[in-house]
């Protein structure tokens, strides 16, 4: 039996998130818990990238707001509507474009995006599904039964399917997943215009230099926990290490001791001294360094800097994770 509870509120005066989560937890049957305490607020009208491993709950969560997978305990309201209270006019501001190519395989293209619409409750508007298949690159194919079409078209057609009812909230659950670049670019033109037009966009992705490129704010998901949500310039910015990679002229065998107090890396050959530092800091260390590796006679011919990327916090902060709960 579902649990959820309906104490939490949203205070008058706060800045309304159009999606509001507090405490949602899911326990399967087994007794595996794939979600535990969720609490998470999608701003309207912005992208919102959730990151995780396989298995780590991005998709029981998606479900669960979505009403396709009841939670445990918890609260969801989807643009004003509690999901469970108000099941059907909560679904039907969402869109979804789900993993699985699961969809009407002996309908036609123009067929089964035109019910989907009806399947809301919306008026017909063939202007408006000719323009999402436009858009798609699909109106050349409206009446091909989707059985004869290719994976990456079946991608499309999942994705004028969840638009066809006009949704305030998309969801695209790994969008990107086996789908050619020139689908993925288009793709991504539809979502920056669709956000320009007040549409709020949740993806889950695993190519990490997308959410990189399209998001405003990061959530990280593991072992279904949520271990930090944070605009993705604060992340990047808090979390961001630089590194310092110096050539050396003579290869090393090992960091002297006496180098001890900067964290340095030494090449498997013996060739590049790299070192790690944090953006945060007022002082880097660098002039000290440069200045102790002259005290000792190792010299560098060439000298860069690098910045992380935001792989390299998504793999930092899922490692520390495990550690934490191991």
């Amino acid at each position: 039996m579902n649990k959820m509870s309906t104490s939490a509120t949203i205070t008058a005066g706060d800045s309304i998130p159009i999606i509001f989560v507090r405490g949602v937890n899911k326990t399967y049957a087994g007794g595996f818990q794939a979600l535990k305490n969720i609490n998470l607020d999608i701003k309207r009208g912005e992208i919102f990238a959730l990151l995780g491993p396989n298995g780590a709950g991005k998709t029981t969560l998606i479900s669960i707001i979505c009403g396709i997978v009841s939670a445990t305990s918890g609260t969801i309201i989807a643009d004003g509507h509690d999901t469970m209270r108000d099941y059907r006019a909560a679904r039907a501001t969402i869109g979804l474009v789900p993993q699985e190519l699961h969809t009407d395989s002996f309908e036609s293209i123009w067929a089964t995006v035109k019910f989907s619409r009806g399947l809301f409750g919306k008026a017909p508007n063939a202007a408006y599904l000719e323009k999402i298949l436009r858009d798609l690159s699909l109106w050349n194919k409206r009446n091909a039964k989707i059985m004869t079409l290719s994976g990456g078209m079946k991608r499309r057609v999942l994705i004028a399917k969840a638009l066809a009812h006009e949704p305030t909230i998309l969801f695209l659950d790994e969008p990107s997943a086996g789908v050619d670049v020139e689908l993925r670019r288009d793709m991504w033109r539809m979502v920056r215009k669709l956000r320009a037009q007040g549409t709020t966009i949740i993806l889950t992705t695993h190519y990490i230099e997308e959410a990189e490129d399209m998001a405003d704010r990061i959530g990280v998901i593991s072992k279904g926990e949520l271990i930090v949500v944070e605009d993705k310039a604060v992340l990047m910015r808090k979390l961001g290490k630089k590194q310092l990679t110096l050539t050396l002229r003579q290869p090393m065998t090992r960091i002297p001791a006496e180098l001890s107090a900067w964290s340095l890396a030494l090449s498997e050959d013996g060739h590049t001294l790299i070192y790690s530092f944090d953006t945060q800091e007022e002082e880097t260390g660098i002039a000290a360094l440069l200045r102790m590796l002259g005290e000792h006679g190792i010299d560098f011919k060439d000298l860069s800097s690098s910045e992380s990327s935001l792989e390299d916090i998504f793999v930092g902060l899922v490692q520390q994770s495990r550690e934490t709960l191991a």
